[in-house]
């Protein structure tokens, strides 16, 4: 898969060698969900059947965190996670139109002209609830409209699953409450973390319980605190094992920003300076204080044979 970088206006070197029309699917696919797959794979199919490359347009940063929303709370799919969810999809070339506050005030119309009509569309591929231009103006059927002689709207339907809409705040509120299983079934997939082992308190060690302190590569959205069963992508291999989400309140009382601490399962190697991709498979309990270090040993050992087990099943 091909990525090119986008900014408003576009200039003809962003589109070097894109005579050939596309299929398009556009939208910020935050996620990458159940819901935006079905959006990406009609693209993807119809273009097949056109034999035409297929591609996606979405927007970096978050529109949300360009305009200072305040229900902004970080990222289910950073670019980069994106981009390796597109590329097994096997769209051929991804558009990152660099949203700021200029595009922002792009009218529907100019959005329509500056950057749709210029990327040579045969068919550009959208959800119902599409919305395009400044302050949301533009909707499926404006677009409709405006691709009359220009370009074909294919619009798909909301994705259900057990009768309710699959949508990237469903997915953030089930995993700030601790519903991973949730989440997990509207992504269609295990929620992913990526970031690189930094030096932490290296308290783990000195009760039995060796952790890697994971500083994140992005703002993700944060999970629910608590104790998860996960699998570490470590040199191309899964490695099982736990992680806390959380403050550490036996050790600690006046921490607010939380840690991300995995303990492997049966592994030694030094981690310090790697990056690591933690998929988390299930939440366990949440994060509790405990009155002495003893019960939190024993806690953290029952933790981890669950965990295991529930890995292995």
């Amino acid at each position: 898969m091909k990525t090119v970088m986008l900014s408003y206006p576009l200039s003809p070197e962003m589109l070097l060698g894109r005579e050939e029309s596309q299929v398009v699917a556009i939208g910020q696919f935050d996620g990458i969900h159940l819901g935006h797959v079905s959006v990406i794979s009609s693209a993807i199919q119809l273009a097949k059947r056109k034999g035409i490359p297929s591609a996606v347009v979405t927007f970096n940063p978050h529109p949300k965190e360009v305009m200072g929303k305040g229900d902004y709370e970080g990222y289910l799919t950073p670019l980069r996670d994106k981009q390796e969810l597109l590329a097994g999809m096997g769209i051929d070339t991804l558009y990152v139109a660099q949203f700021d506050e200029e595009f922002s005030r792009v009218s529907p119309h100019d959005f329509f002209a500056g950057v749709l009509l210029p990327l040579n569309i045969d068919t550009v591929v959208v959800g119902f609830d599409f919305r395009f231009g400044y302050q949301g103006a533009g909707d499926v059927e404006m677009l409709r409209e405006m691709g009359q002689g220009n370009m074909d709207v294919e619009i798909t339907p909301p994705f259900l699953l057990d009768s309710e809409k699959v949508s990237s705040s469903v997915i953030r509120k089930a995993l700030q409450s601790g519903n991973l299983k949730l989440a997990n079934n509207l992504f269609g997939r295990n929620y992913k973390l990526r970031g690189m082992v930094v030096e932490g308190e290296k308290r783990g060690r000195t009760i039995g319980f060796p952790t890697a302190n994971l500083k994140l590569d992005d703002r993700y959205v944060v999970p629910a605190k608590g104790v998860y069963a996960i699998r570490v992508l470590y040199k191309e291999k899964w490695i099982m094992g736990v992680m806390n989400i959380g403050v550490k309140p036996t050790f600690h009382e006046d921490v607010i920003a939380p840690s991300f601490e995995a303990h492997l399962f049966h592994f030694d190697e030094c981690l310090y300076g790697e990056h690591l991709a933690v998929e988390l498979v299930h939440y366990l309990r949440e994060e509790r204080r405990f009155p002495s270090i003893q019960e939190l040993v024993t806690q953290i050992k029952a933790d981890a044979q669950l965990a295991e087990q529930l890995l292995e099943s």
